[in-house]
């Protein structure tokens, strides 16, 4: 350790859920004081606490206005701040809390889901040269305008990577699991902790499902790169390593398994077979910042009503986003005369990623045939260099990943 080096410790919901875990919180900081690092400290809302929050505001209106919710949402991250650092005053720590606005963490104005533009070091910089460890409330931001935003499930990752970038500073997340595993420990019982992975693989992993770590963080810290380490709370354990591929000593076929049921697929049918369409469809979908991941389109053949060739598009959104995307798909259909939209919510992604398929063949076919071995039918595909992913129904997703976790090796 170099001398007063700084670190950002992320502490996840679940680290920060009651007032005793807020006090162990608290001595885990200290601690890193104590041994002459400048710690700088960013917080989830403890618990259920945004789940809770959420809750309250569909009591009070069935369409809540976005500006209101983000005002709503980011008090959760306030009082974690507030409780920790009055728990480190108390261990005689000295220490300053900020909100996103104090710190002048400046985001765009897409409110539910902003983007941070910039975070300014200055009060970090200030606080750490004085002796103070600077505790952050995270998942939040101010846009351009001035009003409160938050950045999406799981943004106080982002905050996190985003403040170790600007300080160019180690990173730890904290969470309740001790790492980044093979395949969901609670779906397979046998998964293995990773001790060290890449940007690349944790980018594919997080966008597949893995709830670990948020996506648009782990994007950050490879566009910064910036190594960052995932570990237990309540564990003194080395955990994951996330880090650039160079520094891999071996890059697997396959590393790992995830499963994602947040999932709905939507099929558009009719769809005139004419340059330009499938653009307008999606960029309805994009302009309400609905984000779509395997996209299928059926080759062209003749309308029954007009003898015109059209398409069928399908599709898949997360499930939570799915009344949204109905809603501006009606519209779509009326304006382009589209024939009809059909929705299935019962279904499941599951993938596997590793940084050695860029350079084995073989690796789908083993997957697919383990699958139909064990007669789980596969209603999508889609794949990257290092990742192939399927839709399967929902009810084979368990099924599915232990399936997958005994052919490779998991």
């Amino acid at each position: 350790m170099k001398k007063k080096e700084v670190i950002v410790l992320k502490f996840g919901g679940s680290s920060v859920a009651n007032p005793e875990k807020i006090k162990y919180v608290a001595e885990r900081v200290k601690s890193f004081a104590d041994m002459g690092y400048k710690p700088v400290v960013v917080v989830s809302a403890p618990g259920d606490t945004t789940d809770d929050l959420i809750k309250e505001a569909a009591g009070i209106s069935a369409n809540p206005h976005v500006r209101e919710m983000d005002m709503l949402l980011a008090t959760g991250e306030q009082k974690t701040i507030a409780l920790l650092a009055m728990a480190l005053w108390d261990m005689g720590q000295k220490v300053v809390s900020f909100t996103g606005h104090q710190l002048e963490i400046i985001t765009d104005g897409n409110f539910s889901n902003a983007r941070i533009k910039s975070v300014s070091s200055a009060k970090l910089v200030e606080a750490l040269k004085k002796g103070f460890v600077a505790v952050v409330a995270g998942f939040q931001g101010i846009s351009l305008k001035g009003e409160i935003t938050t950045l999406g499930r799981g943004g106080s990752d982002l905050t996190a990577i985003a403040i170790a970038s600007v300080l160019n500073a180690r990173c730890k997340i904290f969470t309740d699991v001790e790492g980044i595993f093979t395949a969901n420990p609670k779906v397979y019982a046998r998964a293995k902790k990773i001790d060290i992975i890449s940007y690349d693989e944790m980018l594919e992993m997080a966008s597949a499902g893995a709830g670990v770590m948020q996506a648009r963080a782990v994007e950050l810290a490879k566009n910064r790169n910036v190594s960052f380490e995932v570990a237990c709370t309540f564990s003194r354990k080395k955990g994951t390593i996330i880090c650039g591929e160079d520094k891999l000593l071996e890059k697997l076929v396959v590393r790992s398994v995830t499963e994602d049921r947040d999932q709905a697929k939507i099929n558009v049918s009719g769809v005139p077979d004419r340059p330009g369409i499938a653009a307008d469809i999606f960029e309805a979908l994009s302009d309400k910042n609905i984000c779509v991941d395997m996209i299928i389109q059926s080759s062209a053949k003749s309308s029954p009503e007009s003898g015109t060739p059209v398409n069928d598009i399908s599709f898949t959104v997360k499930r939570s986003e799915l009344n949204r995307a109905r809603k501006i798909l009606g519209a779509v259909r009326k304006k382009m005369r589209l024939r009809d939209i059909l929705v299935k919510e019962n279904i499941a992604k599951v993938s596997i990623v590793g940084s050695g398929m860029k350079t084995h063949s073989g690796v789908a076919a083993r997957l697919f045939r383990v699958l139909a071995k064990n007669k789980i039918n596969i209603e999508m595909i889609s794949t990257s260099e290092i990742k192939i992913s399927c839709v399967i129904d929902e009810k084979n997703t368990a099924k599915a990943v232990k399936v997958i976790a005994k052919e490779f090796k998991l």
